[in-house]
């Protein structure tokens, strides 16, 4: 058996990794690249594998930088099938196509406004594609085996971060290796705890936030305490926010705040229509969260929807001071530019950052000090206050990954590190020998491992 690591390496951006047997070709994630252009430009070049041999993906969520590359895949020949859960077929459903519609929405605003160095510049996928692609996601339910035949089989075990998000264990021939995806955070208020794992021959192992610890205030507290203070000034908090997972846990949190009167009586709105359908998928599946069902219709109806473009435009021309969430999380695309654009230059209002953000995104640089940020050509101003709120992240912090992976009851052969900036990958790396004691590798992008046993066999 042999690994490939073919993103996510040196990013946090970019997850695949090819799984390889005598007989097998299986891709582990297959997300597209964000942040710095450079990460950006391997998802126009060609995949560095033929994706006409992979026999299936094996999808641990539906993130972009983790499902985002799959209509490429397709439109480039891949004829297999993608497994996932049942929540993530459903949440890709929606986040697939809308990465395709925001390509073209994209493509189409460069050209109308020739702000791109191509002529005419294009797409990287259309809703098309996207579409065409959700033909190939295959549903598998928690802790249910599946064979893919002469010895390799795997299975789905909760990872908490989102929705539908789980760790993916393989088995070939007796060996094991698990890749973790994105590993939540033990007692989330909403998302059910990452399981834990006792046995693996290898892992494959996240490090968001490899370098960090969140901080132990409480989340509602200090949402509550910038909200007022924004709100006393006649402003608004605008929150750009991940339209699956962080959307529904920020609901959260403002309908307890609410609930409590914590907060002045302004309205909320969830201006995604993404969101607003990954909050009704969010209901859907009950058995993959902690709410009941009482509870998850009431915090999504917390928030007033606004689906149109229409409702959106308005959200901009009340003054009234509220809060406003919309997509994405990284004010890399999506309908919370248009807010930006509008609430950014105000020192009134308040721009409020709700988790990791990848180096070369707007949001990156906003909470470094950017004083202007390049929105749809033009250059805006910020003047607004920028605040992040590192607690509402949906990744285990260092020590939170430490602790799961204290429940391996003996060292796995070799433990590999991924999904982090160069700093965090490093600094977890150090953490696991120093601690644990455990051989530990951080790969580079395209390098390759033959995975086997201690004894050679």
């Amino acid at each position: 058996m042999r690994v490939t690591f073919l993103g996510a390496v040196g990013t946090v951006t970019g997850s695949k990794y090819l799984l390889e047997t005598d007989h097998h070709r299986i891709l582990v994630d297959c997300g597209l690249f964000q942040g710095f252009k450079q990460l950006r430009l391997r998802n126009w070049a060609p995949l560095p594998t033929d994706v006409r041999t992979l026999d299936a993906v094996v999808l641990t969520h539906a993130h972009i930088d983790h499902s985002g590359y799959i209509p490429l895949l397709v439109k480039h020949g891949f004829r297999g099938r993608v497994y996932c859960t049942p929540a993530t077929l459903d949440l890709c459903g929606i986040l697939l196509p809308d990465a395709g519609h925001l390509e073209e929405r994209a493509a189409e605003d460069a050209n109308r406004h020739r702000y791109s160095k191509h002529h005419p510049a294009l797409p990287l996928f259309t809703e098309n594609d996207a579409r065409d692609a959700l033909s190939r996601l295959t549903p598998v339910e928690f802790r249910r085996a599946h064979d893919f035949g002469k010895g390799l089989s795997f299975s789905f075990h909760y990872a908490g971060h989102i929705l539908g998000a789980a760790m993916a264990q393989f088995r070939f021939n007796g060996k094991t290796i698990l890749f973790s995806g994105d590993l939540g955070r033990p007692n989330d208020p909403i998302m059910r705890d990452p399981e834990t794992i006792a046995q693996a021959d290898y892992v494959v192992v996240e490090s968001t936030y490899g370098n960090r610890k969140h901080p132990a205030t409480s989340a509602q507290d200090e949402l509550a305490a910038i909200i007022t203070s924004t709100a006393k000034r006649g402003g608004s908090v605008v929150v750009p926010a991940f339209a699956v997972g962080r959307a529904q846990l920020l609901l959260y949190h403002l309908y307890r705040l609410k609930q409590e009167r914590r907060i002045p009586d302004l309205p909320i709105f969830l201006d995604s229509p993404m969101a607003i359908d990954a909050s009704d998928i969010f209901r859907a599946h009950a058995k993959d969260h902690r709410l009941s069902p009482l509870e998850a219709r009431n915090v999504c109806a917390i928030a007033r929807q606004t689906p149109t473009g229409a409702e959106s435009k308005v959200i901009d021309q009340s003054r009234v001071p509220s809060v406003i969430v919309s997509a994405s999380g990284m004010a890399s695309g999506g309908r919370v530019l248009h807010h930006l654009k509008v609430f950014a230059p105000d020192h009134r209002n308040t721009i409020l950052f709700t988790g990791f953000q990848a180096g070369g995104t707007r949001g990156a640089a906003m909470i470094a000090g950017a004083q202007t940020i390049k929105i749809f050509g033009d250059h805006i101003p910020v003047r607004a206050e920028v605040r992040t709120l590192d607690m509402l992240s949906a990744h285990a912090d260092a020590d939170e990954i430490l602790a799961w992976l204290g429940h391996f009851e003996k060292p796995p052969t070799t433990t590999f590190i991924t999904h982090g900036e160069p700093d965090a990958a490093d600094a977890l790396r150090k953490r696991i020998e120093d601690t644990l004691k455990w051989p530990v590798v951080v790969p580079a992008y395209r390098d390759s491992f033959d995975l086997v046993p201690e004894d050679g066999q």
